[in-house]
């Protein structure tokens, strides 16, 4: 794949990211809502306004890097996910993530009906 629609992809996404207001509804700590054992290893949530592949916003990940204040995002990659259980993919982005929080994220993903491919943003 040419080189710059790996650029044109990254500048994109920031684009909507930047312009999008971050909401956490399951911040670090919390348990899911329909399974009582995994807790939330960072702060999760969406970005309002926007759809995804199941009605929702599109859902994010927070690192500590990371900020939810509008236009000072920094995505490091996007997560693709395969629910067995929903029937669904999904595309999930990485905010703020180092290389350890998104090892995290990849396998607190990886579990019971889901599997899921990291895409890590190459430094520019």
């Amino acid at each position: 794949m040419p080189e710059r629609f790996n650029a044109e992809f990254w500048h994109y996404l920031d684009k909507l990211v930047n312009s999008s207001t971050v909401v956490i509804d399951r911040p670090r700590g919390s348990t899911h809502p329909d399974y009582d054992d995994e807790v939330y290893p960072l702060d999760y949530g969406y970005l309002a306004g926007t759809t995804s592949s199941d009605g929702g916003g599109i859902d994010v990940w927070i690192g500590a890097a990371g900020s939810t204040r509008k236009g000072d995002h920094r995505v490091e990659g996007v997560l693709c996910t395969v629910d067995l259980v929903k029937r669904d993919t999904e595309l999930k982005i990485l905010l703020g993530c180092s290389e350890e929080e998104m090892r995290i994220i990849t396998g607190f993903v990886s579990s019971h009906h889901m599997g899921c491919y990291l895409l890590r943003r190459e430094t520019e």
